[in-house]
């Protein structure tokens, strides 16, 4: 059975007294040029990558289609399909008042968090990608400009030993000289055979020392030449995430990343104060709603928002706006295809607080080849120049690696 999300319906949006579509705007202004153009579809194809990455587009009336990317998981395509009628015929330059827009239209189906905030998010940077071109633009010119020419890249790195310090120590110094990374970044939360409830959260003293000798092999083998974060993926309790940051306080640790659930602030800001090791967080937390307790109780050393996430590019430059009130450094999270990648480089660039952007693909041979761009060289992507994100999807890339049943694209 094949169901048409398009045509759900949810009788209170049909009668919200806020609703900022063009028609009850009453924006009726025809703009010159270029600028009078409207929505005409927007689609999604599901890519099999390292992650099934969501790749939309929004396509318009002048044949210009903007291309982007929703962070990958289940009910996103659907979600993108549902709003498609809130879209279509619309200016899609007017890239604020349209998220907020899907953000009303769908708050009885979760737009405070989770796959109905990423669905809105990767419609957002097809739609900067669009009013890129449509402008003779690069994105970050519509986010007002730029702080830097290139953005520094952290590489997550794995190995089939993730659990062998010396393992990650080895693989870690490859990074650095094969591939040119000078930021880098391993998990934490790897078995170390000391475990003895893995349900309860609590780390016994072996375990820390476990997770310690990671960390010492890995920042003694790189010394200087990389910065090195690791990542807890919100495994820990409060009492033993501050004991591992505590033994963690002599290393050159880049951040300590998600050591307790994201769901409690105040158990994050306990840990963030009873440490000097630095703390990151933010890629479950949505929205600059959800964020902004992290960033006003200074629960975070460092913001770490996944911006095809949790809420898209502007909603991303806001989050670094309020977390740069506070002096707070963003580092971005990101599993994304070179769509997304590209995105947050453009948000990087605009924002002055930027720390880096992750890389979670580099043992995946063809990660680039998704589109007809250099995305990443030595350790940085070089923001371009070419209107919107500046990257071209490889059509026969794309059709080559879809998710089972998924379909291709229309032709622009």
């Amino acid at each position: 059975m094949v169901r048409d999300y398009a045509m759900l319906h949810d009788p209170n949006a049909e009668y919200t007294m806020r609703d900022l579509s063009t028609e009850s705007m009453g924006l009726t202004a025809n703009r010159s040029g270029a600028r009078d153009i409207e929505i005409t579809d927007v689609q999604t194809t599901m890519v099999e990558g390292n992650f099934p990455w969501t790749l939309v587009r929004v396509y318009t009336d002048a044949g210009i289609v903007g291309t982007g990317e929703a962070y990958w998981g289940a009910g996103v395509p659907e979600l993108v399909e549902r709003m498609k009628p809130f879209l279509v015929g619309e200016n899609p330059l007017d890239i604020d008042r349209l998220f907020e827009h899907l953000v009303q239209k769908m708050s009885g189906e979760g737009s405070i968090q989770g796959v109905t905030v990423t669905a809105i998010s990767g419609i957002d940077v097809a739609l900067h990608d669009l009013a890129g071109k449509v402008l003779d633009a690069p994105a970050y010119q519509l986010l007002g400009g730029k702080y830097r020419d290139e953005v520094r890249v952290y590489c997550d790195c794995h190995t089939a030993e993730e659990a062998d310090p010396q393992a990650c120590a080895d693989e870690a110094e490859r990074v650095v000289e094969k591939l040119g990374y000078d930021a880098l970044k391993f998990d934490l939360d790897v078995p170390s055979g000391h475990e003895k409830d893995r349900a309860n959260r609590h780390l016994r003293n072996p375990e820390i020392e476990h997770k310690v000798s990671i960390v010492e092999a890995v920042t003694e083998r790189v010394g200087d030449r990389a910065d090195v974060a690791f990542d807890c993926h919100w495994t820990f309790s409060a009492g033993s995430a501050k004991r591992l940051a505590d033994a963690l306080e002599e290393y050159d640790v880049w951040w300590l990343e998600d050591p307790v659930p994201p769901e409690n602030h105040d158990v994050q800001r306990e840990v963030t104060a009873n440490t000097t090791t630095p703390i990151a967080a933010g890629e479950n937390v949505y929205r600059k709603h959800g964020q902004r307790r992290l960033i006003e109780q200074q629960a975070v050393d460092i913001v770490a928002p996944d911006m095809p996430k949790v809420g898209g590019m502007r909603e991303t430059q806001k989050i670094a706006d309020l977390a740069d009130m506070y002096y707070i450094p963003v580092a971005m999270h990101n599993v994304s295809s070179p769509v997304a990648t590209m995105g947050s480089a453009h948000v990087g660039t605009a924002i002055p607080n930027s720390l880096a952007v992750e890389y979670h693909s580099y043992q995946l041979g063809w990660w680039e080849d998704l589109v007809e761009e250099t995305v990443i060289e030595d350790g940085y992507i070089e923001i371009p120049e070419k209107p919107g994100l500046g990257v071209t999807l490889d059509m026969d890339v794309v059709e080559e690696h879809m998710v089972e049943g998924e379909e291709l694209f229309d032709e622009a």
